[in-house]
């Protein structure tokens, strides 16, 4: 998480209620390998916990993807993710979280998107705070609020969701909690 962060960027975690970020290379490094019947992808595991910890602190957590795959299901199960698209080519994220949106009866300001790149422009144009990670390529970071010093698959989400969980006041009694 960054020593400093700004008041605005502080006012903007603090009203997040929905946490979406996009899978490959963002809960991934990127890579996926293939192999007979199935696909394999690493995930980080405190970026998990990161996620486990967001829905007990009340937020809502999903994942936008336009690559379906078994093997982030698998994932978003296990870690019992609420929302889970994985579009393919037939919506672009953005009509995808805005269909979200409308069912959730929440606005873009609500949101959080972590993304890495072009294809999550959209997203990270509109979200009340949109974090790229820090291999992003160049135009996500440009249209993001904030860019992790963690790479994508490498605790950015994270850094992501301990930002919010911060500004929200709900990291220290997490702390406080697994400290006994």
């Amino acid at each position: 998480m960054p020593a400093k962060i700004s008041a605005a960027l502080r006012q903007r975690a603090a009203r997040i209620k929905l946490f979406l970020c996009d899978v490959d290379g963002v809960l991934t490094d990127g890579s996926i390998f293939i192999g007979g019947e199935r696909e394999f992808k690493r995930f980080n595991i405190r970026d998990g916990l990161g996620l486990v910890l967001a829905r007990r602190a009340g937020l809502k957590v999903g994942w936008v993807s336009a690559r379906p795959s078994l093997a982030t299901k698998l994932r978003a199960d296990e870690l019992k993710i609420d929302f889970l698209v994985q579009q393919g080519d037939n919506i672009s994220k953005t009509a995808a979280i805005e269909n979200l949106l409308a069912q959730e009866k929440l606005s873009w300001n609500d949101v959080c998107f972590v993304g890495d790149d072009i294809i999550d422009l959209g997203p990270l144009t509109r979200a009340g705070l949109a974090i790229a990670v820090g291999d992003a390529v160049a135009e996500a970071k440009a249209a993001a609020h904030l860019v992790t010093k963690n790479a994508g698959g490498r605790g950015a989400v994270r850094e992501a969701i301990e930002l919010i969980l911060r500004a929200q006041k709900q990291w220290e009694p997490f702390a406080k909690k697994y400290s006994e």
